[in-house]
């Protein structure tokens, strides 16, 4: 009988590598983890930065030439502008909000403050229509036993804005701290593409990864074009009939569309009351004239998203318009680039796939 033949060194050799390997394995795990959970508030703002880099580097490489070769300053003053007009436009109204209260607050304490009586069609508005009749009536009759009887609800609604306007100035700060994020990588432009493209390469390898930096750019550019500039022409064309007809409360309806717009879902569902109000307060011609004009710019996306979306990118409008929208559900304002971005990449993958020739198969 042959003696069983046992190899303890090499079983040593392999429980110690493998116990090494583990720990080596978990330690990565643990720092990729505690890295994940320090970065996490910063990665919205890195991918905005990204982002707004994209869409303002052919106006920095543009200033860029007119200031003689001077990348740094152009993108320092592109970044400048900007936040000027991002927080411009947030401190005015801020200020208008502001001192609107003031004067309602000052108005209350002095009793100058009359609320007009209602209407009686507003008795007769479905469901809540003799609820909101009463308590304007209260209010026209007896301003302070209206706000006694209302003070719980009050209070619900002021916290509620409270709390909106708090997040509103969090999001006007992180959105700040994107545009300085993307003023850096405009500045230092090679540096981030060549880095990128590192990056790809390793992920993918040469082939197809070192294509993916260059089309996760053209597809950015892509749904910028072709959905959210096409939502602001499409927002843009319905602004200027909502104002020159006089519509009341245009800058909502016009911010309206434009959200209706970039979530892709029909301006119809804005656009038809106003028109239903257009031809029951104006005249029949200038009435007639409004709807044309708001037909033509709701159904304008039609014809423009084929010539604008997809160009530069050899990914298939489909792919990117269904990237966009369902990152958008997925993820919001962020995924509606993000999703264009994955999609167009699995494309490639599946593409890459379906081109190779499996083992044994004779190629044709």
């Amino acid at each position: 009988m042959e003696p069983k033949l046992t190899n303890k060194g090499f079983d040593t050799l392999f429980v110690r590598n493998m116990v090494e390997a583990a720990l080596r394995i978990g330690l990565i795990f643990l720092l990729l983890l505690m890295t994940y959970d320090i970065i996490r508030p910063f990665l919205i703002p890195l991918a905005w930065g990204g982002i707004i880099a994209i869409a303002a580097f052919p106006l920095t490489r543009t200033l860029e030439g007119w200031l003689g070769g001077h990348r740094k300053l152009a993108a320092t003053l592109v970044t400048v502008a900007l936040i000027l007009i991002l927080v411009l436009p947030c401190y005015e109204l801020t200020e208008a909000l502001v001192r609107t209260a003031r004067s309602i607050t000052q108005r209350l304490n002095s009793g100058e403050l009359q609320i007009p009586g209602p209407s009686d069609k507003v008795a007769h508005w479905p469901l809540v229509g003799e609820q909101i009749h009463a308590v304007w009536t209260l209010a026209h009759n007896n301003l302070q036993d209206a706000i006694v009887q209302t003070a719980p609800r009050l209070k619900s609604i002021a916290a509620q804005t409270a709390s909106t306007l708090g997040a509103g100035l969090v999001s006007v700060l992180m959105f700040v701290i994107s545009l300085v994020i993307a003023g850096g990588f405009m500045a230092y432009a090679d540096v981030s593409a060549s880095t990128a493209h590192r990056l790809f390469v390793r992920l993918g390898g040469v082939n197809p990864g070192g294509d993916w930096a260059h089309m996760c750019v053209a597809t950015v550019r892509s749904v910028l074009q072709g959905v959210v500039g096409i939502a602001v022409i499409q927002a843009t064309l319905c602004a200027i009939g909502l104002f020159t007809l006089g519509i009341p409360g245009a800058p909502i309806w016009s911010a309206l569309i434009l959200f209706l717009a970039i979530a892709q879902l029909p301006t119809i569902l804005v656009v038809a009351p106003i028109l239903i109000y257009a031809f029951s307060h104006y005249d029949t011609t200038p009435a007639i004239i409004f709807t044309v004009w708001m037909v033509v710019a709701g159904i304008s996306d039609t014809f423009l998203k084929p010539l604008l979306m997809g160009r530069g990118v050899d990914i298939p409008m489909p792919i990117i318009l269904m990237g966009a929208i369902g990152g958008m559900i997925t993820a919001g304002i962020i995924g509606l680039f993000a999703g264009a971005v994955v999609l167009a990449i699995w494309y490639k993958l599946f593409n890459s796939w379906m081109e190779q020739t499996p083992i044994g198969e004779v190629e044709v």
